[in-house]
């Protein structure tokens, strides 16, 4: 963590380790560190993972399926900055429609998150 000029250490400590359904169920700690120190060392934050999801269909689960899905990423943050950028791009698009309330990712169709249109999207990435 880089701590703005002034900021209390104690208090964004505090505050971190004690959030809410994120960081307070948790063995939490927080480290500062230079601003120069995070972009020498830090900057890049790759990251990645995997997920796979099983499930069976047909009238007594005779058929078996699984889907796995990866994520590698040189840079989590910048990755992370994109994700809501798209996401409030999609809040946005959604509003000028009408829709307001909370959604989930779920509910999001992906031609919300994306700069193009609809017709770009169908002609180049279908």
């Amino acid at each position: 963590m880089v701590l703005e000029e002034g900021a209390d250490p104690k208090a964004v400590e505090q505050a971190i380790v004690t959030m809410p359904n994120y960081f307070s169920d948790y063995d939490t700690t927080v480290h500062f560190i230079s601003e120069e120190e995070l972009k020498k060392n830090h900057s890049g934050l790759a990251h990645g993972g995997f997920v796979i999801r099983s499930g069976v269909t047909g009238h007594q689960d005779e058929h078996k399926h699984v889907i796995e899905f990866s994520l590698k990423l040189d840079s989590n943050p910048e990755f992370t900055t994109s994700v809501l950028v798209a996401y409030a791009r999609a809040a946005h698009r959604l509003h000028q429609e009408g829709r307001t309330g909370c959604l989930t990712v779920f509910d999001v169709a992906p031609a919300y998150l994306m700069p193009e249109d609809g017709g770009y999207l169908r002609a180049h990435m279908l």
